[in-house]
């Protein structure tokens, strides 16, 4: 890492990894020098798209390199553990994709080895990073609604749409419904509405949960109700059934706060406080597109240049928080993957399995 640039490595390359990939060829300062593949030819494909300098046909390759600044790991997320977990091992830097891991477990086993080891270690909660959410979080924090009393945010999407399904419907070795890949709404989709109401009301003291299953066991949309001992509730819903409108609201004491669309990377939101005219904040153009993942990587690299083990805007500790929410969302809706042992965290509420053939 230099003054100009930091070199990244790039672990895995499907869609999210050529997304990222293509946010770092826009910055400056940054500089993708290698990729990996569990395939020669993927990596080398990868590398002449982006014009990457090393291919790989092995992760451990990666981890040993040492003109490597720090790795994204942008595989499945049933592969985290053990990808991150490598390079880790090896003394590089870590940048893993959401959800963070299968469960709790597997997330505190990579903090605590990052945390030994003295390397950096975060999660890409690109939502984190967004400046917008951020105005949106400090206006909460300042009371600009009073004391929070409820969160509702959802994230579906039409599966039967992607160029994936056949007859309209996903094929069961698809990553959203395979279990062995962690397949389900909640990892891939509800991670994003359980964070943003971890982001304004941290770790919730109870919940609850129904889901509709698929025949692999695998949760097609679930909903579930947290609530905290301040009296304040969070509804969230996540579903690969069906397009939800991504919308997220902020219901405080003394006002309401709206993001109609997108809220994990919204284009703007409305601020209503009671007694006043609505307030519009809208994102600031100079920021970039809003769907970019550059504010994500611009954090890592002002980190690793400041000498910061973890992010302020995505802290591990609330990494671990929101997969222990994950975990107890699972047990309420008996979704549990091949080789957990121990089975998630569960809690005093029993599971309810409702099974429905998809």
């Amino acid at each position: 890492m230099t003054a100009e640039s930091v070199r990244w490595g790039i672990l895995a390359t499907g869609g999210i990894a050529a997304a990222f990939t293509a946010a770092l060829v826009d910055l400056p300062d940054a500089e993708v020098v290698a990729v990996a593949s569990r395939s020669q030819a993927s990596a080398e494909a990868f590398a002449e798209r982006f014009g990457i300098e090393r291919a790989y046909g092995e992760w451990g390759a990666l981890a040993e390199d040492a003109d490597i600044d720090v790795v994204y790991v942008a595989t499945p997320h049933s592969a985290h553990r053990a990808a991150a977990g490598l390079c880790l091992e090896a003394g590089r830097n870590v940048l893993c994709e959401k959800a963070f891991t299968l469960n709790a477990r597997e997330a505190e086993e990579l903090v605590a080895l990052a945390r030994g080891r003295g390397s950096f270690l975060m999660e890409a909660m690109w939502m984190y990073c967004n400046p917008l959410v951020r105005r949106l979080k400090a206006l909460v924090d300042d009371g600009a609604v009073g004391e929070v009393r409820h969160v509702q945010a959802d994230f579906g999407l039409a599966g039967h749409l992607l160029p994936e399904a056949r007859d309209g419907v996903l094929p069961p070795t698809h990553r959203l419904r395979d279990p062995l890949q962690g397949g389900g709404s909640l990892l891939d989709l509800g991670v994003y509405p359980v964070s943003f109401a971890h982001l304004l009301l941290g770790e919730p003291s109870d919940v609850t949960a129904r889901a509709v299953l698929s025949e692999e066991g695998v949760d097609l949309q679930t909903g579930a109700l947290l609530s905290w001992e301040s009296g304040a509730l969070a509804s969230v819903h996540c579903s690969i059934v069906g397009g939800t409108a991504t919308s997220a609201s902020i219901t405080g004491s003394q006002g309401r706060i709206d993001i109609p669309h997108g809220f994990f990377f919204p284009d703007r939101f409305v601020l209503h406080r009671d007694g006043r005219d609505p307030e519009e904040f809208a994102a600031d153009p100079a920021d970039g597109p809003r769907n970019t993942l550059r504010h994500e990587a611009a954090e890592v690299m002002r980190a690793l240049r400041a000498g910061e083990r973890e992010s302020p805007l995505v802290p591990l500790d609330g990494t671990l928080a929101v997969m222990r929410t994950l975990d107890a969302i699972r047990d309420r809706i008996g979704v549990r993957y091949p080789g957990e042992d121990p089975a998630p965290a569960g809690g005093p509420l029993s599971p309810v399995r409702a099974v429905t053939p998809a």
